[in-house]
């Protein structure tokens, strides 16, 4: 498990290119029957990358955890973006299509991942977070996401997020997940732009085309920064930055969040007319 530390608004203003991608972007996520995790330092967060591929893949109990198990002090959340697979935990099996989602709680000691066709691999992209209490292992379809639809296509960033992890679905202690998905002629995301100093969040790129970039712009609002992102790769987010971005083509990505609390709609805006 790599680890990475936090970065302070000062320093990062003057990064180069290079310092940018090695502290802030996760590439090569999915590996065919790899399990990839990051611990960032921002309210210790796990990023993982999970594509089992010819074998059923066991989460493992990293060292630096100092626990008897992943999941003894933790929670976590579960996206899939590639073909059928299951999740299994503690000897309960969720099987879950493309953009279906799966929460396991603080005290579940057994997780393992399987795809159901090797020739189309499920993909699960997970975000653990520290835990204090204990909510019950569950699976959400995207229909049972209340997809929401924002944006306008005359302005680039029509588009529908769906929210699995939130105040009104699926229950945890700190975590918020969801996805958001951009409709054919539409580029921007996240838009207005905003921080939460109370969270930070984890960006998760997917169905970028191979030949097409997603341009993420991160940083203070008047000291910004942007990394050139490919398909399946993540970036973490400090509560200090905004996140949002743009494509050369439409897109899917998961969001993150964890910190203070887990109200969706807590933001601090950065109208876009202020920002340098």
């Amino acid at each position: 498990m790599e680890i990475r530390f936090q970065n302070s608004p000062k320093e990062t203003a003057t990064m180069s290119t290079k310092e940018l991608r090695e502290n802030f972007l996760v590439q090569e996520l999915m590996q065919a029957d790899v399990i990839k995790l990051v611990y960032s330092h921002y309210d210790r967060v796990i990023i993982g990358g999970v594509k089992p591929v010819s074998k059923t893949l066991e989460l493992p109990n990293e060292p630096e955890l100092k626990a008897n198990f992943f999941l003894e002090r933790r929670e976590i959340g579960i996206i899939n973006v590639g073909g059928k697979g299951t999740v299994e935990a503690d000897g309960s099996k969720y099987e879950i299509e493309k953009l279906e989602a799966v929460y396991l709680g603080k005290g579940t000691k057994e997780v393992s991942f399987t795809s159901a066709d090797a020739n189309d691999p499920a993909s699960f992209f997970l975000i653990s977070t520290p835990a204090h209490h204990t909510y019950p292992n569950a699976s959400c379809s995207k229909a049972q996401a209340a997809p929401v639809n924002l944006g306008d296509i005359s302005t680039s960033n029509k588009r529908t997020i769906y929210k699995y992890i939130h105040n009104d679905g699926l229950q945890s202690c700190q975590l918020v997940m969801g996805l958001t998905m951009l409709e054919p002629g539409s580029v921007w995301n996240s838009v207005p732009p905003h921080t939460h100093t109370r969270r930070m969040e984890v960006y998760f790129y997917f169905d970028v085309a191979e030949a097409h970039r997603v341009f993420h712009i991160m940083g203070e609002p008047q000291e910004t920064r942007h990394l050139i992102m490919a398909n399946q790769e993540a970036v973490i987010s400090a509560p200090w930055s905004m996140h949002f971005g743009t494509g050369t083509s439409n897109y899917g990505f998961i969001w993150a969040m964890a910190g203070e609390n887990k109200e969706f709609t807590d933001m601090d805006p950065a109208p876009i007319a202020t920002l340098k």
